[in-house]
């Protein structure tokens, strides 16, 4: 077989960035999205000309009984080809819909690749999906195709069949009625389109999460994200032969960000450790043992991890990077002060890739999410769309990023919506200071007036979260007769606290020397938090309930008002 041959606009802009990996301003300034051609498929154009003889390794997925399946990249692009046989002999096309449940395995990154080989369109969903979550995958996705493993076999068999009706069912391990994944282990390692895509093709549709309201469908081709992700390589600071390990969960975009495209162009090692159950001391030894030197995790690892002494582990790590929230500043100065590396903080959605990063090389400044990552221009517009220091955070379309999504699936009404002003509207407010850092606010639906002053839930929750009894906070509105509103807190405690009055005083005497007088937090309540399946807070049911309150007093037992237990 010959060999294939890149794309070299493709590779000249990531050699671009992997060179000025440390140097912004070059980077920004002497970056330009890749004109790749219309008949661009990133596994044909790239990975396999990368991966061709290529020992070294792409994929290595531990296990908690120290078992371990390894994957160069020659390996995975054989696999993948393998798989695309198998897909396409059990009718996927050009076109099609495939839902793709699976979780940390072998499985995943073949069926991604072989996927993008056929041309076919990846609807990535968790395993956990059932039920009207699950039946909406299918009725507004119009999978033909799904390839899952056995944790989610039950829930697509419980679906109504008429949903399912006449879709193929492919899993890990088979079952009744499906066809054994396993298969693809006797197809050819060869594999041809008969109808080769193009670089317009749709690629990846994804559910957002839906916070605030029903999951909107993003959809991004066969370009944006595989050559917009090089913004996110940049970001991690991702270099050749690196092992790369972010801590996300299969079915959402950022696995896709961090586990799939930034750490393959820039061709290091996707590492996973799947565990059960998150336990820092393990977790630091994995790190040591596999020379792990660059993490991403979410701001709930890091605040897991800074309750070990990670001063006394040995890490071999470089690069460290918080995504999905806001990091607050102060977990960020304890792992410094342990290993003198700093968490770098980023910003982006499922309907761009890294848009905003503070970068390897450069000043992180507290509380920042950094600067705009290069290919993207970013405005902060208030709601007559002029720019200013403080506002929605807005991309230009003038210079419209490849990164950004085409739109939202069967939704015209609401991608003219947020494509208003010339500007793609994220939702999210942010200010930025005199050196060009940017630093998050909150939801644009979030943010509140209290007493006439503009009110952060974020800076509220960063606040409350330092507090040693509060392991997950939600601020929100709740109406006020005087104020208009006042801010109040919805409260999870760390195990062994007790919700009581004490334990409530001492929280808002804790948040009072903090704040200022205004931003006070004037009632809490210790309750559950409504959350996403992706794990994310639905604000929009705590307002809710805050604005169906009847009265100035106290719901239930377990609500307190600032004035009644202040001391």
């Amino acid at each position: 077989m010959d060999r294939p041959t890149p794309n070299a606009a493709f590779l000249a802009a990531r050699d671009f960035l992997l060179t000025n990996r440390t140097d912004y301003d070059a980077a920004v300034a002497g970056f330009s999205w890749p004109d790749v051609g219309p008949d661009f498929n990133w596994v044909a154009d790239y990975f396999d000309p990368m991966a061709d003889g290529n020992d070294d390794r792409a994929l290595h997925l531990l296990e908690e009984d120290g078992s371990a399946a390894i994957l160069t990249y020659d390996e995975l692009a054989r696999r993948s080809r393998q798989v695309a046989n198998l897909l396409a002999g059990h009718g996927a096309k050009r076109g099609d819909r495939i839902l793709v449940m699976l979780g940390n395995e072998t499985a995943l990154w073949e069926t991604m690749l072989a996927a993008m080989r056929i041309g076919a369109v990846v609807i990535p969903a968790t395993t956990l999906l059932s039920g009207p979550d699950l039946a909406d995958r299918f009725e507004r996705g119009g999978a033909t195709m799904v390839v899952t493993n056995q944790s989610a076999v039950a829930n697509v068999d419980a679906l109504d069949p008429a949903l399912t009706d006449g879709v193929t069912r492919i899993a890990v391990g088979g079952g009744s009625g499906w066809v054994d994944y396993a298969k693809g282990d006797d197809e050819p390692d060869r594999y041809a389109p008969t109808d080769a895509p193009r670089a317009d093709d749709a690629l990846l549709e994804y559910f957002t999460s839906g916070t605030t309201s029903k999951p909107k469908l993003v959809r991004h081709t066969q370009v944006s994200y595989p050559v917009g992700h090089l913004s996110t390589m940049y970001w991690l600071g991702l270099q050749p032969g690196d092992v790369h390990w972010t801590i996300s969960s299969p079915g959402w975009a950022k696995h896709a960000w961090s586990c799939f495209f930034a750490p393959f162009n820039a061709q290091a090692c996707v590492f996973i450790y799947n565990y059960t159950r998150f336990d820092a001391p393990t977790v630091l030894q994995v790190l040591i043992d596999n020379q792990v030197n660059a993490l991403c995790a979410p701001p709930t690892v890091w605040r897991f991890l800074i309750q070990a002494d990670l001063a006394a582990y040995d890490v071999a790590l470089r690069e460290l990077i918080s995504a999905g929230e806001p990091l607050n500043p102060e977990v960020i100065a304890q792992v410094e002060a342990a290993w003198g590396i700093q968490i770098r903080d980023g910003y982006g959605q499922t309907e761009t890739t890294a848009q905003i990063g503070n970068t390897p090389g450069a000043d992180v400044v507290p509380g920042s999410m950094g600067r705009p990552l290069p290919g993207y221009r970013i405005n902060l517009l208030d709601p007559d769309g002029n720019a200013g220091e403080e506002g929605e955070i807005s991309i230009d379309l003038a210079a419209r990023p490849v990164g950004l999504m085409v739109g939202y699936v069967d939704d015209e009404a609401k991608t003219t919506e947020v494509m208003d002003f010339g500007h793609y509207h994220t939702g999210d407010v942010a200010s930025r200071d005199e050196g060009g850092y940017i630093t998050y606010v909150g939801r644009a639906d979030d943010v509140f007036k209290a007493s006439g002053y503009r009110i952060s839930p974020f800076e509220l929750e960063s606040v409350l979260i330092e507090h040693p009894a509060v392991a997950e906070a939600a601020v929100v509105p709740s109406p006020d007769e005087l104020r208009g509103n006042v801010p109040k807190a919805y409260v999870i405690l760390t195990d062994g606290t007790e919700p009581s009055a004490d334990t409530a005083a001492d929280i808002l005497a804790f948040v009072r020397e903090r704040v200022s007088g205004y931003k006070l937090i004037r009632r809490l309540e210790f309750a559950d938090l409504p959350k996403t399946i992706s794990g994310k807070i639905r604000r929009v049911e705590l307002r809710g309930q805050e604005t169906a309150r009847s009265d100035d007093g106290p719901r239930t037992d377990l609500e307190f008002l600032e004035r009644d237990v202040r001391g």
